[in-house]
């Protein structure tokens, strides 16, 4: 099988069967989207779910973060990981947005990674699912995932290179769904350790399923 074919199997599944893929973060604002993505590095959305309701509610905009210092925010987020860290980029993101985006939030990645706290993959995040562009952000998942079913290939070593084998091979009007595609698969079936392959319906095109299987095709 082509790395084309994979790619169109791929698709047509989740086109058909998942077509309104959305992040399972829970947010109100594009504020508060950037506040949760933060938080969620190296941790569950489970848990920063728990934790940002009450944040949210009480530090509802960037000016409210800017005014606040960390013995006041760190008890709102102490039960995520990395806590202390994670306090000091939100009270310097909340500022930077305030004196230098007009407390809007930045459309471009390159201006979102100018953030305390906001590396690439939540640059990505962030505009591909607020603004539907066509950004792939990688996490262990998508890594993983898309490694295993042969979209992209098994010597790719960094997630920048898994980010722009995907970017290039997926049509650019599913890229910001195939990243939630990729994430929820991998997060669900095809888990790290033990892939759930007696119930997964992708295994009709995947790599590592063939490999295990003696199967050629």
């Amino acid at each position: 099988m082509t790395r084309k074919e994979r790619y169109e199997a791929f698709i047509d599944y989740f086109s058909k069967n998942l077509p309104e893929a959305e992040t399972e973060l829970k947010y109100g604002s594009p504020f508060e989207l950037l506040v949760a993505v933060v938080l969620s590095a190296q941790c569950t959305d489970k848990r920063i779910n728990i934790v940002t309701p009450k944040l949210f509610q009480d530090f509802p905009t960037a000016e409210h973060l800017a005014a606040s210092h960390f013995d006041e925010l760190f008890p709102y987020i102490k039960t995520v990981s990395y806590p202390n860290n994670k306090t000091k980029h939100l009270l310097g993101l909340g500022k930077m947005l305030v004196e230098d985006f007009g407390s809007e939030i930045p459309e471009t990645v390159e201006d979102l990674q100018k953030l305390p706290g906001v590396g690439r993959k939540t640059a990505n995040v962030i505009t591909s699912v607020i603004w539907s562009q066509p950004r792939m952000a990688v996490d262990t998942h998508v890594f993983r995932v898309s490694k295993r079913l042969g979209l992209v290939n098994q010597n790719a070593k960094t997630p920048l290179e898994v980010e722009k084998q995907l970017v290039r091979h997926l049509p650019e009007e599913v890229i910001h769904k195939a990243h939630h595609w990729l994430i929820l698969h991998g997060r669900y079936t095809c888990l790290a350790r033990r892939p759930k392959c007696e119930s997964c319906n992708l295994i009709h095109f995947c790599r590592y399923f063939e490999q295990k299987e003696g199967i050629k095709r």
